[in-house]
């Protein structure tokens, strides 16, 4: 309920506030707001085993088209892959990643309904894109360039690739290069592995598509994934869907769409888009003076959802991204914070906010983690699960960890059932997944703390030792006063 509430309240907050423009402003998200470094199924039987495509693509000239699972496939005139009637009077372009666990899901659980309900009836075509975040899923890109060279053989074997692609994820995403498990399901496939290796060897054409996609998708604004772009063909207007949404919230907008409408909350939604395509240096809400207001109906969190300590009042604040299995996350936490936490934070001079950052293609079981510390801060007991997970980090990074969060959370004496409730709905992981699309930007490696005081902001990645960070600290509050004295 309560996390349900909080990304309500988040995008109602972010909604009401897309025109308001912050005093503050963040030089250095202006230059990084849009910059992501990019780093150089198959149809079953009945047992499982995969077979073989079962219709061909049509050659030129032909009217019947290639299919893939009872609906129609192909490229379309920019020689984008897609799903349905080509001539469908509402396109939907989906803007993904192959490592994002949010676009795994949508792939696995709502987009077979979301084809068998509009795309067999011909009502949509469907378009994928690629969006690698590679700041954060460091095989994305390869995934993407893997499947675009798929495509240069057969368009039903892309979307075979497609599949297989998202329904491995799991075993892919860990590995520190995965190159060969991809070209292991090329072959798995029955494709041409010579024209797939050569491809893959000479991959600089595929890499410029994928940029250019990425490209296309920040500048409508997207910055997480998946996102989705509706557009009805008829006048060429486009609405913004963002995140792995249930099927009816689809259905809902297809069907207001194709009558004509605009569907709720996408009218917001597009003046925060052309407000970020504006690329003004305006704060995200989540660093504004109001997104950082004390939430008064959630004690211990500010009204753009996010955990804090210290003062709201405070002169500087401080946003940490972090991740609980991250080493040096931890020494941060258990050396320099203890510091910070008495020279600043409890005299009331820094204001301290917590966002997840759990880089899972090096840390698997932190984004676990992560959601575990969301479940006890909606009991009141982040702070005592975030000091914990950090001391006990080699007893949870496993695979059978969730025995560990029950066992801490009934130590600190809370609602169990509540908190085994909370661990398995998906608004905890939402939230997590949230924090990481706002730091998504700018964040390439944790921890990393964004510094808010005097009217901008300064961004310190790494973990300092504690007297370098209580000199920088030291300077800003004495810059701090100096100004207020000036005034």
């Amino acid at each position: 309920m309560h996390l349900q509430a909080r990304r309500m309240r988040r995008t109602k907050k972010e909604s009401d506030n897309a025109n308001k423009r912050s005093s503050l402003r963040l030089g250095l998200f202006a230059l990084l707001a849009v910059v992501l470094l990019l780093a150089a199924g198959c149809t079953t039987d009945a047992d499982g085993n995969i077979v073989a495509p079962a219709v061909a693509p049509a050659p030129a000239g032909e009217t019947q088209p290639a299919m893939h699972r009872g609906v129609p496939v192909g490229f379309t005139a920019e020689g984008y892959p897609y799903r349905g009637d080509p001539d469908a009077a509402i396109t939907i372009y989906e803007y993904s990643d192959y490592e994002c666990p949010f676009c795994a899901r949508h792939v696995i659980q709502t987009e077979p309904a979301l084809l068998a309900g509009f795309g067999e009836t011909g009502s949509v075509k469907f378009v994928f894109r690629d969006m690698p975040l590679s700041s954060i899923h460091a095989n994305a890109v390869a995934a993407a360039i893997a499947a675009n060279c798929v495509a240069e053989q057969d368009i039903v074997l892309f979307w075979q690739m497609h599949d297989l692609i998202f329904r491995t994820q799991q075993e892919w995403a860990p590995l520190e290069e995965a190159l060969s498990f991809f070209a292991g399901l090329v072959q798995d496939l029955g494709a041409d592995t010579t024209q797939y290796g050569s491809c893959m060897a000479n991959s600089a054409t595929q890499l410029a598509k994928v940029n250019d996609s990425l490209a296309e998708a920040q500048s409508f604004g997207y910055t997480g994934t998946p996102s989705f772009r509706f557009v009805r063909e008829e006048t060429g207007e486009s609405f913004s869907l963002t995140g792995a949404q249930p099927y009816d919230t689809f259905a809902g907008w297809i069907d207001t769409i194709a009558s004509g409408g605009t569907p709720q909350g996408a009218a917001q939604a597009q003046a925060q888009t052309q407000q970020q395509q504006q690329g003004d240096g305006q704060l995200p809400f989540w660093a504004t003076a109001e997104g950082l207001t004390p939430d008064p109906d959630r004690p211990g969190y500010t009204l753009a959802g996010d955990i804090y300590k210290g003062s709201s009042d405070a002169p500087i604040v401080i946003v940490e991204f972090s991740d609980f299995q991250c080493p040096y996350c931890s020494r941060h936490t258990l050396t320099t914070q203890p510091v910070l936490d008495q020279e600043f934070i409890e005299k009331g001079e820094v204001m301290w906010v917590f966002k997840h950052f759990p880089i899972q293609n090096i840390h698997p079981f932190a984004f676990a983690a992560s959601v575990a510390a969301e479940c006890a801060a909606e009991q009141e007991a982040f702070w005592q699960f975030h000091h914990r997970l950090f001391v006990d980090m080699e007893l949870w990074a496993r695979p059978d960890n969730s025995s560990y969060f029950m066992e801490l959370a009934a130590e600190y004496e809370l609602d169990t059932d509540a908190f085994a409730t909370c661990v398995s709905a998906d608004g905890s992981a939402q939230a997590v997944q949230s924090d990481m699309q706002d730091g998504a930007p700018f964040v390439r490696g944790t921890p990393t703390f964004v510094v808010l005081y005097g009217g901008e902001g300064r961004l310190i990645p790494g973990a300092l030792p504690a007297d370098q960070f209580v000199a920088a600290l030291a300077e800003m509050l004495a810059e701090a006063s100096a100004a207020g004295a000036d005034n």
